[in-house]
């Protein structure tokens, strides 16, 4: 199971500059069991500090995160985590890369070396397992990071904006690629993003979010017949919850840039 609440919580930091800074207040969501869940929201709004909490890299002020119904208190293997910045070890080929998680939990060498080659061929890379970091492409490194986060087979995956720093061709394929593997493994998924398009086209739901503090203001549920293929960006019905979330956000993007 990979059932994720989010029940009334809220993140506050101190800031040396401005002070105490409410990043999120009294946000609540559920994302059920094998859901696509997106977060799209003003830049600032606190979209990936919810990540980290739910991976249990940061902790709650108020309120509780959980997984089945148990309540996160730091990182586990249920929850895979791929960030925006390609987080590869640069010292270590891209099998190693896919292998480290499963190396730490003790698997033996041939499971591990199997493992890892079936995701590196599920995200399109045979052929690389050999090579380093510096000699993949941007899209390349990030399948890399997905393909190391799957072979952890966590319950949930939580992805923050991880084709944001990707050209508008690639961005287009990965998402594609996302979609195909979602489709295959079934995981639990909750998605950050700044594009809309990128957020209907990947989401059983999108949750929009507020301005600082951020809370959910909105949550759509994408009514768009599965398996995915780009051409659906086209249809009315993609356009019309496309306005409706852009609405929102332009909205809370103005108040938002009232406040700094």
């Amino acid at each position: 199971m990979g059932r994720v609440s989010v029940d009334k919580v809220t993140l506050r930091f101190v800031s040396a500059r401005v002070g105490t800074v409410v990043a999120l207040e009294n946000l609540s969501l559920e994302v059920p069991d094998k859901q696509f869940a997106v977060i799209v929201g003003p830049s600032g709004c606190g979209k990936s500090s919810l990540l980290y909490l739910i991976a249990g890299l940061n902790q709650v002020s108020g309120g509780q995160c959980s997984l089945d119904g148990t309540p996160v208190s730091g990182p586990g293997a249920d929850r895979g985590m791929v960030f925006q910045s390609y987080s590869l070890f640069p010292w270590l080929t891209v099998q190693k890369n896919v292998e480290f998680g499963l190396s730490l939990r003790g698997m033996d060498a041939q499971e591990r070396n199997e493992r890892a080659r079936h995701y590196i061929s599920a995200v399109g890379l045979n052929g690389f397992e050999d090579a380093y970091s510096n000699q993949l492409s941007g899209g390349m490194q990030q399948r890399v990071a997905i393909a190391r986060s799957l072979a952890n087979d966590p319950e949930v995956l939580l992805m923050d904006e991880p084709f944001g720093a990707l050209d508008s061709q690639t961005r287009s394929i990965m998402q594609e690629l996302l979609v195909s593997i979602w489709e295959k493994e079934q995981k639990t998924v909750l998605f950050v993003t700044h594009d809309i398009d990128e957020a209907l086209f990947l989401g059983d739901v999108v949750y929009v979010m507020s301005a600082r503090p951020g809370a959910i203001i909105d949550r759509v549920e994408v009514a768009l017949d599965r398996p995915r293929h780009y051409d659906v960006v086209t249809s009315q019905h993609f356009i019309d919850m496309k306005k409706g979330i852009m609405a929102n956000l332009h909205h809370e993007v103005q108040r938002s840039m009232t406040m700094n």
